[in-house]
């Protein structure tokens, strides 16, 4: 026979909204292909013990122990928020008392025992401020990577081998750990996104670029807080102490090990030391508040706003160079060395691929004048001017007749791409002097520069039109995660009777008659008087239950419309 705490999670059920009841399907992982007809169903299935199990595994360790307090101790979880999270989850009811199937599976659930972290090495302020430092630049070096050339990542979200390497020889990260630790960094702050297996940069991450060490910083370190679990929240909005985090979901066995993921990516982010307190320019970050940025600027390297150009076509900062002037000068010079003093070069290729992005001659020897402290050395410009006339014999644009046009000044380089194997793929064939392709403007302009052909893009009239290669997240807000339990709410509604009691009486008739159970039937009488029956249920359908009359010892049949009630006898 059917529970009465059954009965009255069931009733409760059918008062949510829908919100509440996607949450609370949500925090229980049910599946959405539950075969449940109706909320009696649904009740049965919250009540079960390894339902239990999987729902404690969500709770916080002030609910948990709330909860744990009352299921001993018999009473119930006092007035507040920890009830009102209780009650949503379906562990007690919403007087607060836990449900009986609660306190009997409450011994089958696992109690993580994590115990706090060893302290590492304190840290001082100046040494934070370095870390601090550093994690910046890096975590920019691998955003400038992934504008460029996406970072493909596996099905744990971690990056691959292949592109944890690349980071290295392009000198953004020292080890492959802490690659995945800066882009679980920069998720969490919403610099990047995850679209179609490849790490993108965000709009936001792209802005955040432009900005100053110090703000890159705090900007990250206040997302980073803000985006830790609920549970190590405290009402300020800081965080708890460290040594609290591993208890902080005592039912959930993986959780200690996601806690020191988060705990490592603070210390990455240089937010605390190794001993867990935060330097004394970011405190106020774990009470809810803003670091300290004058306090951190004072101890970081000053950037600087002009470089060394030198005669072997090199470009070196004496310091950090700000971040505006470091992502220009990066696309028409490739950096060799990252510290505080950096040092770029410029080549044929680097200088070729700032004027296929825009630039052009005189953009180029004018941003390199206001940026020089030494002059524009006559090599520079030299090569410059070199690239500038070789650029352009080749133009990519569209045809009239949809396809894309390659045409160049020398009919002997237009024959070298219409056999160049890397170009294969467009389908290139020659007519009336030209390269024709079904393949779009775009993809063959990029092609040919992938190939170091000194290519530029037209439009239709042939005037020149720069293309950006920056691989971006869409600037669209990201569509809404699918609603997964939405059938499932809809058969719940649709299943529920207006009638919740006369709905539960049949749910318990038929229970009772598949167990055979022997019932004390309360039975309403022509005249409006009660007449209770002890039988024991041995059939129903049309409308009627059958069974046993203990007492009188005969058949009965009586009709469920005039049953008012029924309990174990």
């Amino acid at each position: 026979m059917a529970a009465p705490d059954a009965r009255t999670l069931a009733t409760h059920l059918a008062t949510l909204d829908d919100a509440a009841l996607r949450e609370l399907l949500s925090a229980r992982r049910v599946a959405p292909t539950a075969g449940w007809s109706d909320y009696f169903d649904a009740a049965d299935a919250l009540l079960d013990t390894a339902s239990i199990v999987r729902g404690a595994a969500v709770l916080p360790r002030r609910a948990a122990d709330a909860l744990e307090s009352a299921v001993s101790q018999g009473t119930a979880v006092p007035a507040g928020s920890e009830r009102d999270l209780l009650v949503a989850h379906a562990f007690v009811t919403p007087d607060g008392i836990p449900y009986a199937a609660v306190t009997a599976a409450w011994g089958s659930v696992p109690t993580t025992r994590a115990e706090p972290p060893s302290p590492g090495p304190a840290e001082d302020a100046a040494h934070a401020a370095e870390r601090a430092f550093a994690a910046s630049t890096s975590l920019a070096d691998v955003l400038q990577s992934a504008i460029s050339a996406p970072l493909s990542r596996i099905g744990s979200g971690a990056l691959g081998a292949a592109e944890r390497r690349r980071l290295i020889e392009e000198g953004a990260i020292d080890a492959p750990e802490v690659a995945d630790d800066l882009i679980a960094i920069a998720a969490a702050a919403g610099l990047v996104t995850d679209v179609d297996r490849q790490w993108l940069v965000t709009p936001l991450g792209d802005q955040w670029l432009g900005d100053r060490t110090v703000t890159r910083w705090h900007d990250v370190a206040r997302r980073l807080r803000d985006a830790l679990p609920a549970a190590l929240r405290p009402a300020d909005g800081g965080w708890i102490a460290l040594d609290q985090w591993r208890a902080a979901y005592p039912f959930d066995p993986s959780w200690p090990a996601r806690a020191d993921h988060l705990r490592r990516l603070l210390w990455r982010w240089a937010m605390i030391g190794g001993d867990g307190a935060s330097p004394e320019w970011a405190t106020g970050l774990a009470r809810g508040e803003d670091a300290d940025e004058a306090a951190l600027q004072a101890l970081l390297p000053a950037e600087v706003d002009r470089v060394f150009l030198q005669n072997d076509l090199t470009a070196i900062s004496p310091g950090p160079l700000d971040p505006q002037l470091d992502r220009r000068l990066r696309t028409m010079a490739h950096r060799e060395s990252r510290a505080q003093a950096s040092t770029y070069r410029f080549t044929a290729d680097t200088l070729t691929a700032a004027l296929t992005a825009g630039e052009s001659a005189e953009s180029l020897r004018s941003f390199l004048r206001d940026l020089s402290l030494t002059g524009l050395p006559q090599p520079l410009e030299y090569e410059i001017e070199r690239s500038a006339r070789r650029h352009g014999s080749v133009r990519v644009g569209p045809d009239w007749s949809g396809r894309t046009r390659v045409t160049a000044d020398d009919p002997a380089l237009l024959q070298s791409i219409a056999v160049d194997q890397a170009l294969r793929p467009l389908g290139l064939h020659p007519e009336d002097g030209a390269l024709l392709t079904r393949s779009g403007p775009d993809t063959a302009f990029w092609m040919l520069a992938d190939a170091r052909y000194p290519v530029t893009a037209v439009d239709a009239d042939g005037e020149v039109r720069a293309l950006d290669r920056l691989r971006l997240a869409p600037r669209e807000e990201p569509a809404a995660p699918a609603d997964a339990s939405a059938p499932l709410r809809a058969r719940l509604r649709a299943a529920h009777a207006s009638d919740a009691d006369s709905a539960w009486l049949g749910r318990e008739l038929e229970q009772a008659v598949r167990a055979h159970t022997v019932l004390v039937i309360v039975v309403r009488m022509p005249d409006g008087s009660e007449r209770e029956i002890t039988m024991e249920a041995t059939g129903l359908g049309g409308g009627r239950l059958r069974g046993r009359d203990r007492v009188a010892d005969v058949e009965r049949t009586l009709p469920v419309s005039s049953i008012a009630s029924v309990r174990p006898a």
